[in-house]
């Protein structure tokens, strides 16, 4: 390390501790949101300098003499060497989904101060190492998957055992984004055309990059961003036409089967085709819209309403979600700052696309601090507005009432003032009847960006501030479904590929179209369940989609131990051990809560113990509406509770058997 990296590395340091001791412990004026911006880009930049260097250059040897799989295994279909650049769009693309949006908004009810903690820490120690591990160590073999890489440390056994949680996984984690993007999208023309209008664009886009003007990467972008604003002008042209708002409004029905359609086409296509493209220019509305949002962030330097620490983060009781900081806090914030997910696409599609070896560090590490970006954006967004508006929001209706009188008592009652008028006045300002009750932490992201934008161009735009950000979340949503299901038939190939023989071969198209199909298949099914029944499919096991997302990274960082471990990389095994273990205890801890806590607010078997001795006494909970509806909830809470047992227990085994072979590994050595 030079003189100049030196200074640098000091002088960031003092920037973020001067800016963290600001956040944390200096109270005598209000703080601003630019110190939370301050904190989290110097240590963005540290991390990304520094630390994925070190990684690279140090623990893997990272060089671009080695070919890597895009290039020794070239097939056109999934091997395509890829301008790293339109690789970390499409990197950044898949990975980037609704976790980074909701989970800071959710935890927000904790205070600004341990999402401005976990966050950028998280994502630098720990999220952006993930990707960047298991990306590299896909790479050096031969782009296999994650399940793959265990099949060949672990043997069949354990091969099989972890290829069965992360597809089983994935298909829950690929439901819920999905029902997140229908739900967003139906009935909404403008959301629907523009989303759609991505497709045919992309398509051109990777036609003329590979086929009409190979290598023309500029060219590409400048017609396929030129497009997609258009696509955006259109859509508001859309939406308000008598005639072509009808043909471009979706029940939500019409739109599940419209992605699980899309998801076919997106896992079955070559990926230069429509993937690689389409997530590369979704990136540009992503990482444009960012900017734009952070310089409305700096220009503006809003002021954090939200307390550094509310009395929930003491209670762990909010009216938003139930329990303690240890160990739900980080299940909530989730992929803004560590997400499983990630994992499947550092060692799904992006391994095969790499061009040369020294991308890693911005495809791994630099997309995730991208996201993790992102995720202080919802943040900032949910805690600089009026602490009674973010609670009159996100508090379920059963907590706060129906009308905004009584939810201007009860949300006054907390300590956190707001009138009936405030609530009626914003409904009216963003164009809509209510904004009581919009639970989920989206709706909540899209008002607090208006608000901060209004700041700027006035209350008059408001409602087109909202609306944009809503139409912002769609796009940001769809691209992980697409990949996630190129993953998903990567899986499930490897799976099958032990008994069939032609399902080893990924540019097989007989495997390629029937692995395709029964992946789409299987989240469609809990897509549709869900989508016409409150109570059925993926609205069942939604409860366990942020502990099982935090348990495939615990996997995937105890399988990144595991490969340092077996090519002999000992000292530098605490690079992966100590985010694993981080993550195994918080991880394994929250999905044991989940299970066995007695409060039935928060453990599932309690939950579904109290229900049984309400209707026991021929009563009713309060949201329940029918005997018939009390039981579906029972059982939806024994499934949670036995999946969650289970997804525990088949980690757990998967860190024992690792730690077997590491020690024996050590041994030998």
């Amino acid at each position: 390390m030079n003189l100049k990296d030196r200074l640098i590395l000091v002088v960031l340091s003092i920037v973020f501790a001067f800016a963290f001791y600001v956040l944390a412990i200096y109270r005598k004026e209000p703080v601003n949101a630019g110190w939370i911006l301050l904190c989290a880009l110097s240590l963005y930049i540290l991390g990304y300098r520094y630390y994925s260097y070190y990684i690279a250059y140090k623990v893997f040897e990272v060089s671009d003499q080695n070919p890597t799989p895009a290039h020794k295994f070239y097939n056109g279909l999934d091997y395509v060497p890829t301008n790293k650049w339109v690789l970390f769009g499409h990197h950044f693309a898949a990975i980037s989904g609704a976790g980074p949006l909701v989970g800071p908004v959710l935890a927000a009810q904790m205070g600004y101060l341990p999402g401005v903690i976990w966050i950028p820490i998280g994502a630098v120690v720990a999220g952006a190492v993930q990707d960047m591990l298991i990306l590299t160590i896909s790479m050096r073999m031969g782009g296999k998957s994650l399940g793959a890489i265990a099949r060949e440390y672990l043997g069949k056994f354990g091969g099989f055992v972890v290829l069965l949680v992360i597809y089983s996984i994935l298909i829950i984690l690929l439901a819920v984004l999905a029902l997140v993007v229908v739900k967003a999208t139906a009935m909404s023309p403008w959301s629907a055309f523009t989303s759609f209008a991505t497709i045919p664009i992309a398509m051109l886009m990777g036609l003329y990059m590979w086929k009409v003007r190979p290598g023309a990467v500029l060219q590409a972008t400048a017609i396929g961003v030129s497009l997609l604003m258009l696509s955006l002008v259109l859509g508001g042209f859309v939406a308000n036409h008598p005639t072509l708002s009808k043909l471009f409004t979706f029940s939500e029905v019409q739109i599940a089967f419209g992605l699980m359609i899309y998801g076919f086409f997106a896992s079955a296509l070559p990926v230069w085709l429509l993937l690689a493209p389409r997530d590369y220019l979704s990136t540009f509305m992503k990482l444009g819209t960012i900017i734009i949002i952070g310089l409305g962030v700096f220009i503006v330097n809003p002021e954090i309403k939200m307390p550094a620490l509310t009395q929930y983060a003491y209670t762990g009781m909010g009216p938003v979600w139930q329990g303690s900081l240890f160990p739900f806090l980080m299940i909530t914030i989730a992929c803004g700052a560590v997400s499983g997910f990630h994992a499947l696409i550092s060692s799904g599609t992006s391994p095969k696309l790499l061009d040369k070896e020294s991308h890693v560090r911005l495809v791994g590490y630099g997309s995730m601090l991208g996201e993790s970006f992102v995720a202080i954006m919802a943040l900032i967004s949910a805690v600089s507005m009026e602490p009674g508006l973010y609670f009159a929001i996100n508090s379920p209706a059963s907590v706060i009432g129906k009308t905004e009188e009584t939810a201007a008592q009860i949300i006054s009652s907390w300590g956190f003032n707001i009138s009936a008028e405030e609530l009626k006045r914003m409904a009216q300002l963003i164009g809509e009847q209510t904004i009581l009750s919009k639970v989920g932490g989206a709706p909540a992201f899209a008002i607090g960006m208006a608000l901060i934008f209004a700041r700027i161009t006035g209350e008059a735009l408001l409602s087109f501030w909202y609306h944009f950000a809503i139409l912002f979340e769609v796009v940001f949503i769809l691209t992980t479904i697409d990949s996630g299901t190129r993953v998903g038939r990567y899986i499930l190939q490897d799976l099958l590929g032990g008994v069939i023989k032609s399902f080893r071969d990924y540019s097989n198209p007989w495997a390629n179209m029937t692995a395709s199909f029964t992946t789409v298949a299987l989240w469609g099914y809990f897509l549709y369940a869900g989508v016409i029944d409150p109570y059925g499919g993926i609205r069942s096991l939604w409860p366990l989609f942020g502990i099982s997302n935090q348990l495939l990274a615990t996997t995937a960082l105890t399988i990144a131990v595991l490969y340092l471990a077996k090519t002999g990389r000992f000292k530098y095994l605490w690079v992966a051990g100590l985010p694993a273990l981080l993550m195994a205890i918080n991880t394994i801890s929250a999905g044991i809560l989940k299970v066995f806590h007695p409060d039935p607010r928060i453990g599932f078997l309690a939950h579904a113990n109290f229900i049984s001795q309400k209707v026991a006494m021929g009563e009713l909970p309060a949201g329940i509406k029918s005997f018939e509806i009390a039981q579906r909830v029972i059982m939806n809470d024994y499934t949670n509770a036995f999946l969650g047992t289970l997804y525990v227990a088949l980690v757990s085994l998967v860190i024992l058997l690792t730690l077997k072979e590491v020690i024996g590994s050590w041994q030998k050595s």
